[in-house]
């Protein structure tokens, strides 16, 4: 991924079961393209967790994040300013995300990063 900006805002969760469907289906359609007309949005990457494997010290060893988020949303901004703007606020708040999608999320993190 070829960043285009210096801060990255990372958004990670997980959802009820019965409830993922809907969670994907708004977050594609809805969620993620009313966040992209955010000035200082330049895009999002959406990713989930996957069992992790890898060599350590000559050994193969199963790495189990168990307490990490299944969902993680990365999203590409300008500067911190734009999480707090009236434009974000408004995007956040739109769509059946408030309503029918957050009260079934849980293990939230919020992260902001600066890239060196």
């Amino acid at each position: 991924m070829a960043l285009q900006t210096k801060y990255l805002f990372m958004a990670s969760m997980d959802v009820a079961p019965e409830k993922e469907s809907l969670f994907n289906e708004v977050y594609n359609k809805e969620h993620v393209p009313n966040l992209l007309k955010v000035p200082g949005v330049m895009s999002v990457t959406r990713l989930t967790q996957e069992q992790l494997v890898l060599s350590i010290g000559g050994e193969q060893k199963e790495i189990i994040a168990e307490s990490e988020p299944k969902y993680t949303a990365i999203y590409e901004i300008e500067s911190p300013d734009v999480l707090t703007s009236q434009r974000w606020a408004d995007a956040v708040e739109e769509s059946r995300w408030p309503e029918e999608v957050r009260p079934y999320t849980s293990n939230r993190r919020h992260v902001l990063r600066k890239v060196m």
